[in-house]
């Protein structure tokens, strides 16, 4: 794996080592250096992952269940607990989140070839994927059984779960304060770290900061993995639409993966009832420019004065 290591700045010398990964860049800041063997367990740990859940690789589990006729095979360690998350986001939003969504981001141009890339690329019409997903999709701790060829995608949570997967490895090594940062997902242990919240239609402006220790801050936002006309990341799995009221959420939680399901749940009505049963703080932005925020929210917004809390 690719990464280069320097010195972060602060009271004391830190270690910094940055590769890419998952097809996003990562940062890991350690009181030290990561030993070899930390960083090819971590490596191992993120291709493990990667060959599991990617919808990218043609020699990926979830490549393989699409491209049969259905079966069963055993279950990656992490299965049981992303798909019964998803369960949780799916009653929440009222079928809007749903792990079947990767047919319908492909018809988009989101595929293995990145369509919407291209010079005079003309997406195809929305697919909206079966809202009967768990009448096709079986798990338990040991199995996974897809009962037709379908498309596998956890990206909306995924990312979460590989950070905290990252964090245990590393903390279990490191002597001291740990950041993983996973481009927009990240985890910290230790010393609190002040985030900056950027503006979805502003790179250069945050709508404010929020100090996270010992937890984790996600987020999600529609002018990342833009493209075309109003065309995104983030869809609602009830149209095969991208999302259009809301331009970004942000999530606090212990672990990163209920963050990074709570970030996209945000994008429909249920996101905050959901929130509030994980006991996950938030903010979001909505495309008119106001923004909400959970009950105790600790964020210091720029824009509390005009703005809700809920």
């Amino acid at each position: 794996m690719p990464g280069s290591e320097a010195e972060a700045p602060g009271s004391e010398a830190r270690a910094v080592w940055r590769f890419d990964a998952i097809g996003t860049p990562w940062e890991i800041v350690t009181a030290g250096p990561l030993p070899d063997a930390m960083r090819r367990d971590v490596a191992a740990a993120i291709d493990a992952f990667d060959r599991a859940w990617s919808r990218f690789r043609p020699d990926s589990l979830v490549t393989a269940l699409a491209g049969g006729g259905g079966g069963s095979v055993e279950a990656p360690a992490d299965a049981a607990a992303m798909l019964d998350a998803f369960g949780a986001l799916s009653d929440a939003t009222g079928g809007a989140v749903n792990p079947l969504v990767g047919a319908s981001l492909e018809a988009l141009g989101y595929d293995a070839e990145y369509r919407f890339g291209s010079t005079g690329f003309v997406p195809g019409e929305p697919v909206a994927p079966p809202a009967n997903w768990r009448d096709l999709v079986g798990w338990d701790d040991h199995r996974l059984t897809v009962r037709e060829p379908v498309l596998l995608d956890v990206g909306a949570l995924g990312k979460g779960q590989l950070v905290d997967l990252v964090l245990a490895l590393v903390h279990a090594d490191s002597k001291g304060d740990v950041v993983v940062d996973a481009s927009g997902d990240l985890a910290v242990r230790g010393a609190a770290q002040r985030i900056g919240l950027e503006h979805p239609f502003d790179r250069r402006r945050a709508i404010g900061v929020w100090e996270v220790t010992d937890a984790a801050l996600c987020a999600s936002a529609t002018n990342r993995r833009a493209w075309g006309d109003g065309l995104h990341h983030v869809l609602d799995a009830r149209t095969g639409l991208p999302v259009r009221t809301v331009a970004a959420t942000w999530a606090v939680a212990p672990r990163a993966m209920h963050a990074d399901a709570v970030a996209t749940a945000l994008f429909f009505d249920g996101g905050p009832r959901l929130a509030h049963e994980w006991g996950v703080e938030w903010v979001r932005m909505s495309t008119d420019g106001r923004v909400e925020w959970s009950s105790g929210c600790r964020a210091e917004l720029f824009t509390r004065g005009d703005s809700v809390g809920s």
